[in-house]
């Protein structure tokens, strides 16, 4: 079907382009100390905030579709919602409903995990230990575990990543002892070999993205594949022994470990003849091991003999080239994103970030697709980020991307462009409050900077994030001591419009609710388009509408 757009009557856009800038991570917390929003000195965003044409938006939970209203939001959905204008069913929603109705245990790649198991394989799950229903959820695990132990599959093996990150710092503990006593129990009681068998801190072990280091793949592959990495009598000794040796150790940072028997031999290296399943079900960080695992012409790192696996995520990580080729949930199809919608009318467009987010501007910003939807109006530029830990050099690419940005801005004929600055959430997650002051307050710069090119250019600017972090850096525990927090937020996120020319042609809409979906609509009633029917409510309305 093509795709139209019909022309606003009375609003055509200004003579300059517009351009969404995203700030990752930068929600809109409470006034207190633990919050390095407002900590920052941020004059720009002072002044944004301040303007009549300011809001708040929903990024989390049933917003951005999500579980509950308990569900932190994340870069992968909230980026979804902006670019989609509409709220579609995410990540762990989408797995919980096929868990809920057995759909995902009733098609062929499940029966084939079972044939394997039958026929004397191991099947190992390999994933995200905790709750924080960002990447994973442990229950979605123990579903899985039990469907084996109910199916008399006899041995199983978990691969456990600790997160840190996405939960408590240190709360690796809380995750690893109810899993192997959950594990130990099903052994005991079914006659079954169920256990941990490796494991490591995602940031160090196997959760790589976008390239960045592949080094922390491949710490990943010889710990679960290869049985290699320091040796513990079980995960719990693991956790705690380095906990004992490093007192400042967090869990994200964790060495890899396996676990072996009485006699040092690893329990779960993996086999001819065995099944992996990743049960992560969002993708950024599942795809560099999904390729180690399913890659032929694999050059990335040595992996050695590839054994013989039947290896499939949790969802598809990537639909269009398809990583990996088996996968037990469909994932959402996002179809008539607003970029789709701007190439048919042929708009031309950029795309800005740094590699830690460089997917979310164009992966998830066009609905889980690769590339380009035309190369011919589009232009995506990618900043290679550091290899360093964020809170050593808060400002990261923010100033580097302002200076690609003003350039394609100034240079070129683009009427649209969207860039993230990821600095409020990298270094956010490192809970380093001093760095992630220091992180917001580049921001604040650079987005000025780019507000002062959008003005000489009699164009339009729209501030926003996807989701909270920088903004609650602590909290404090029964004791009144500070508990550091390096999750996503529940805050909302704020929206302002910079509009130099504003002649009063719009006001700001009253919505019961407004939430990311709202942007697209905004973004295409800016540019002088009415947004479709089945859009999610722009943000604003016009005078004569």
């Amino acid at each position: 079907m093509a795709l139209h757009l019909e022309k606003l009557s009375s609003f055509h856009g200004r003579r300059g382009p517009l351009l969404l800038i995203i700030m990752d991570g930068i929600g809109v917390g409470a006034r207190q100390e633990g919050n390095a929003v407002y900590l920052a000195h941020t004059p720009t965003l002072d002044r944004l905030w301040a303007s009549d044409f300011y809001c708040e938006l929903q990024a989390h939970g049933t917003a951005v579709g999500l579980p509950t209203d308990g569900d932190m939001g994340n870069s992968e959905v909230g980026h979804n919602a902006l670019g989609a204008g509409r709220v579609f069913d995410q990540g762990a929603r989408l797995v919980n409903k096929a868990i809920e109705t057995g759909a995902v245990f009733q098609g062929r790649l499940w029966k084939a995990v079972e044939e394997r198991a039958k026929a004397g394989g191991t099947v190992h799950f390999l994933g995200l230990l905790s709750d924080g229903n960002v990447h994973s959820h442990i229950d979605q695990l123990y579903a899985l575990v039990d469907r084996c132990a109910q199916k008399g599959l006899g041995r199983v093996r978990v691969h456990a990543l600790l997160d840190g990150r996405d939960v408590g710092e240190r709360s690796a503990l809380d995750y690893v002892v109810p899993t192997e006593n959950r594990l130990r129990e099903i052994s005991r009681s079914s006659g079954c070999d169920y256990r941990i068998a490796s494991g490591g801190g995602r940031m160090r072990v196997t959760m790589d993205r976008y390239g960045a280091d592949w080094s922390i793949v491949r710490r990943g592959w010889e710990a679960h594949v290869l049985g290699k990495a320091r040796p513990f009598p079980s995960a719990e000794d693991a956790v705690r022994t380095y906990y004992s040796e490093d007192p400042e150790i967090t869990d994200q940072y964790m060495d890899a470990f396996v676990v072996v028997d009485g006699d040092g031999n690893p329990v779960g290296p993996v086999r001819d003849g065995d099944v992996v399943i990743n049960f992560n079900f969002r993708g950024d960080r599942a795809i560099e091991i999904s390729r180690a695992f399913t890659e032929k012409d694999f050059h990335e790192f040595d992996r050695g003999p590839l054994p013989d696996v039947l290896y499939a995520g949790m969802m598809e990580y990537d639909g269009d080239l398809h990583i990996p080729p088996n996968f037990l949930v469909e994932p959402p199809t996002i179809e008539r994103t607003v970029s789709e919608y701007l190439c048919a009318e042929g708009v031309r467009s950029f795309a800005v970030s740094e590699t830690q987010k460089f997917g979310h501007v164009t992966y998830f910003w066009n609905g889980n697709r690769s590339g380009y939807i035309d190369p011919n109006l589009e232009t995506y530029v990618e900043v290679p980020s550091d290899r360093i830990e964020f809170d050593k050099a808060p400002a990261m690419k923010a100033p580097d991307i302002t200076r690609v940005v003003s350039e394609l801005l100034t240079k070129d004929s683009y009427r649209f462009g969207r860039l993230n600055f990821a600095n409020g959430d990298m270094v956010g997650h490192t809970g380093n409050l001093e760095a992630a002051v220091k992180a917001v307050e580049t921001v604040d710069v650079c987005v000025g900077k780019l507000l002062e090119v959008i003005e000489g250019l009699q164009g339009i600017a729209l501030v926003t994030a996807d989701h909270g972090n920088s903004d609650v850096m602590y909290t404090l525990d029964e004791n009144g001591d500070r508990v550091v927090k390096t999750a996503h937020t529940l805050n909302p996120v704020p929206f302002a419009i910079f509009d130099p020319g504003y002649g009063g042609e719009y006001f700001m809409a009253d919505l019961g609710k407004r939430g990311l979906s709202n942007v697209a609509s905004t973004i295409l009633n800016l540019l002088g388009y009415q947004e479709p029917p089945d859009y999610d409510p722009s943000l604003i309305r016009f005078k004569d509408r």
